[in-house]
């Protein structure tokens, strides 16, 4: 089971190597570098989101998260994801079954009154404030109530061309 070794310096030797070996693995174990001990529990998985940085007030180096490649990693995946060939082709039958132009129309409508509201809000004239106000609770009644007048004038205009047909 032993080696048998030629003399006590090769002995010697081989011991120094084992502790320093073991050395070595403790310094991982006990986290005094802990980029270094994450990279070598996950095999380098972790580098890339940790950055190692020296604090200001006490001078130590602390390990802190790079939210900039986390955050590009995630956008480039979600990208992808919404690019993929069977969402689109999951958009385009969901269009037609659930009438998303006109959902993309209201948000549309939507998104341009309240950016122009806000906008005047923002405005250090009070009279665009009170109009930018204004907007807000008076925009939704008039848009239904102009979607209402569309949505008759459509029926009637279906109506009429049906009795031209018969």
């Amino acid at each position: 089971m032993g080696r048998k070794y030629e003399s006590l310096d090769e002995l010697r030797r081989k011991k120094k190597l084992l502790k320093q070996e073991i050395e070595g693995m403790e310094e991982l174990l006990t986290f005094k570098n802990t980029k270094e001990s994450l990279s070598a529990f996950t095999n380098g998985l972790t580098d890339q989101y940790l950055q190692e940085k020296v604090d200001e007030e006490s001078g130590e180096e602390k390990v802190v998260l790079r939210k900039d490649v986390i955050a590009r990693q995630i956008s480039s995946e979600i990208k992808d994801a919404l690019i993929s060939k069977k969402t689109v082709m999951g958009i385009a039958g969901n269009a037609v079954k659930n009438d998303a132009i006109d959902t993309l129309i209201k948000l549309g409508t939507t998104a341009l009154v309240g950016n122009y509201a806000r906008k005047n809000l923002k405005s250090s004239n009070w009279k665009k404030k009170v109009f930018g106000i204004a907007m807000i609770y008076l925009a939704p009644i008039a848009l239904r109530f102009i979607r209402k007048k569309l949505e008759n004038y459509q029926k009637n205009k279906s109506v009429s061309s049906m009795e031209q047909l018969i």
